[in-house]
């Protein structure tokens, strides 16, 4: 393969780890964020901190049980791009 071959994809294998973990925290804050919208346009409430600290909680939620699956696939990159260090460098 040609370096740049190579190169582009590790790029590609890092944007595609990068998007799979970032979907479960993004996916479920944007569901929160839209039910808390309902919440306030029905009940005419527009506090601030309604938004913001389920959202939080609900990252800190996810996290909490997504992220032993966050930190494997993390490292499963890290593994990968490090065993196949000699061939980008060569």
């Amino acid at each position: 393969m040609l370096p740049e071959d190579i190169y582009s994809s590790v790029g590609q294998q890092a944007l595609i780890t990068a998007v799979l973990m970032s979907v479960p925290l993004l996916g479920a804050t944007l569901i929160v964020g839209i039910l808390i919208s309902i919440f306030q346009a029905v009940t005419s409430i527009q506090e601030m901190t309604l938004t913001f600290i389920p959202k939080i909680l609900v990252v800190a939620a996810v996290l909490y049980f997504i992220g032993p699956w966050m930190g494997q696939m993390l490292v499963t990159f890290s593994e990968e791009l490090l065993g196949n260090l000699p061939a980008y460098i060569g």
